[in-house]
C-alpha cells in the first residue's frame, strides 16, 4: 500500500472508510505496541471501561452526565457514530473539531511502518508500507486518534466504550482502569464471541483487571458466575446490579419517576426524560458504578438525580420529530426492550414501524419478537444505505412466514418514512428501529429536509 498525501479532514474520513479493506484485525500485542509508539497516552487517563452486549453507550452517557454535574470533566470515546465520525470522541460534553481529529489523525498515519523504495523520487512521495508493517484497523485508528487528543485536554476521567467483545478489544490495551462495567450480557456477534451467552461473558470479562473493581448487570446465574469467578482469579471486588436495584414508580407522557436502591445513599427518586423503560437498567447499573468508583466522597445524591434527569443519548427512543421516534435497537434483546417501552406509550392511535437490519444480525428472531407483539398496525421496510444492510428479498421471506403479518416493501428508507408519514392517522405514531445504521440515516434525512416530512 502506497502512502498517500492527507491534507483535509474529509480525505482522513474517506481513507478510514476504506480501511477495513485492506487491514485485518491485529492482536492485542500488536495494538500495544502501537499504543507505547504513541508515547503510552493511555497512562495519563484515569480509565472507566465498559463492556456488554446492550446499553453500554446509555451507561457511559448516564456516567458522564453524573461525573459532569458533579464538577468533574470527562473525555468519552463511543461506538458507532450516527451521522458524523466525530460524535465517538466527546470532551466537557462536546466533541472534538476537525481540526484536531485530522491532527490526531495525521500523526498516527506518519508513524506507521512507511518505508522508501530505493525507486522512489522526492523523498516522501513514494513511502510504502513495509510489507507485513503494522496498520490499525478502523476501530483501532479511532481509538488511537481518542488516545491522542483525549490526554491533551487533561480530563479527570476518560470513558471508554468497547467496540466488540472486550478481552481482545482495541480499548483492552490500555495499561490500567479506574473501573470496568459490564453491561447486559445477550446472544449477539456469536461469530466472533461464543454461542452462549456464558461464552460471551467470557469474552466481555476479559475487560476486568487487577487492583480494579468491577461492577456488572446480573442478568442469568450463568453468566453471573463467570463474572465472579473472572474477579475472584483476579482478586478483585466485582458489584452486581440487578432489576431488584431499581423500581419503577410513574410513567409520564416523555418522562419516568423511578427509584434506585444504593450503598451509600439509601434509595434515591430519579427522573428519566425519556419513554424508554429500559433506560431504567442503564441508570441504575451507571450509578453504581458511580457509587462504586467514588465512594460517596464526592458525587452527592444531588448531583446523580441531576446528571440522570439531564442525560440525553441520541438515538435511543429519540423524538426526531412530533410523534416519531427512533431506537436503536439491533438485536434479538434490544428488539424486546424497545418493544417493552412502545406497549407502554399510551398512543391511543394506530402504530407503524420503519424496520431494517444489518446482515450479521438474526433477523428472524427480531421479526419474530415484534409479529407476535402485535403493536404495530403497519411495517414498512427498506434497504439501508450501508453495505452491511440485509437485503429487502431476505426481509420480505422472513416477514412472509408470518402470514397475518402487515408488512410494505420500499426501496429505501426515505420512501418508507414518506410513505409512513403520510399514512399515518391522528394521534398516531411512527416507530424506527432495527438498526443503529437505520438511525444514522433517518437523522441525516432529517437534518437535510425536514420541512418536506
Amino acid at each position: 500500500m502506497k502512502k498517500q498525501v492527507i491534507a483535509t479532514y474529509e480525505e482522513a474520513v474517506a481513507y478510514l472508510n476504506d480501511t477495513p479493506r485492506f487491514t485485518t484485525k491485529n492482536s492485542m500485542e500488536d495494538t500495544k505496541a502501537f499504543l507505547h509508539r504513541l508515547g503510552d497516552p493511555d497512562r495519563k487517563l484515569k480509565i472507566i471501561h465498559v463492556a456488554g452486549t446492550n446499553g453500554k453507550g446509555s451507561v457511559c452517557a448516564y456516567m458522564r452526565s453524573i461525573l459532569e454535574k458533579a464538577g468533574y470533566r470527562v473525555a468519552l470515546f463511543t461506538s458507532p457514530h450516527l451521522v458524523d465520525i466525530r460524535e465517538r470522541f466527546v470532551v466537557d460534553g462536546e466533541m472534538i473539531s476537525r481540526e484536531d481529529f485530522l491532527r490526531a489523525f495525521c500523526h498516527i498515519y506518519d508513524l506507521l511502518d512507511w518505508r522508501e523504495p530505493e525507486t522512489a523520487g522526492r523523498a516522501g512521495t513514494g513511502a510504502v508500507l513495509e510489507n507485513g508493517g503494522y496498520h490499525p484497523t478502523f476501530f483501532e485508528y479511532l481509538f488511537f486518534i481518542a488516545m491522542v487528543l483525549f490526554p491533551e485536554r487533561e480530563p479527570d476521567f476518560c470513558i471508554l466504550e468497547t467496540g466488540l467483545g472486550g478481552r481482545l478489544d482495541a480499548t483492552n490495551s490500555v495499561a490500567k482502569k479506574e473501573l470496568a462495567v459490564i453491561t447486559h450480557i445477550g446472544l449477539d456477534h456469536v461469530e466472533y464471541l461464543g454461542n452462549t451467552t456464558e461464552e460471551i461473558a467470557g469474552e466481555k470479562a476479559g475487560i476486568m483487571q487487577a487492583g480494579s473493581e468491577a461492577v456488572f448487570w446480573d442478568s442469568e446465574p450463568a453468566v453471573t458466575a463467570v463474572f465472579e469467578e473472572k474477579a475472584a482469579s483476579l482478586g478483585i471486588s466485582a458489584h452486581s446490579v440487578s432489576n431488584k436495584d431499581y423500581r419503577f414508580l410513574n410513567f409520564k407522557k416523555k418522562s419516568i419517576d423511578f427509584s434506585v436502591s444504593t450503598e451509600y445513599y439509601c434509595y434515591i427518586s430519579l427522573t428519566l426524560r425519556t419513554i424508554a423503560s429500559y433506560q431504567m437498567e442503564n441508570a441504575a447499573l451507571a450509578v453504581r458504578a458511580i457509587e462504586v468508583l467514588d465512594k460517596a466522597r464526592t458525587v452527592t445524591a444531588s448531583h446523580i438525580r441531576q446528571g440522570v434527569e439531564a442525560c440525553f443519548w441520541a438515538g435511543r427512543m429519540e423524538e426526531v420529530l412530533p410523534d416519531v421516534y427512533v431506537d436503536g435497537a439491533h438485536n434479538e434483546d434490544g428488539i424486546r426492550a424497545f418493544l417493552e417501552s412502545v406497549s407502554a406509550d399510551g398512543v391511543k392511535g394506530n402504530r407503524s414501524l420503519l424496520f431494517s437490519v444489518v446482515r450479521d444480525k438474526d433477523c428472524g428472531r427480531m421479526v419474530e419478537e415484534l409479529v407476535r407483539s402485535d403493536l404495530f398496525s403497519e411495517i414498512a421496510i427498506a434497504h439501508m444505505q450501508t453495505g452491511r444492510a440485509l437485503e429487502t428479498d431476505c426481509l420480505q421471506a422472513v416477514f412472509d412466514k408470518y402470514p397475518n403479518s402487515c408488512y410494505s416493501i420500499y426501496d429505501n428508507v426515505p420512501a418508507a418514512l414518506h410513505g409512513l408519514m403520510h399514512s399515518r392517522e391522528e394521534g398516531g405514531r411512527v416507530y424506527i428501529a432495527g438498526s443503529l445504521y437505520l438511525v444514522g440515516e433517518i437523522k441525516e434525512l432529517l437534518d437535510s429536509e425536514r420541512s418536506l416530512l
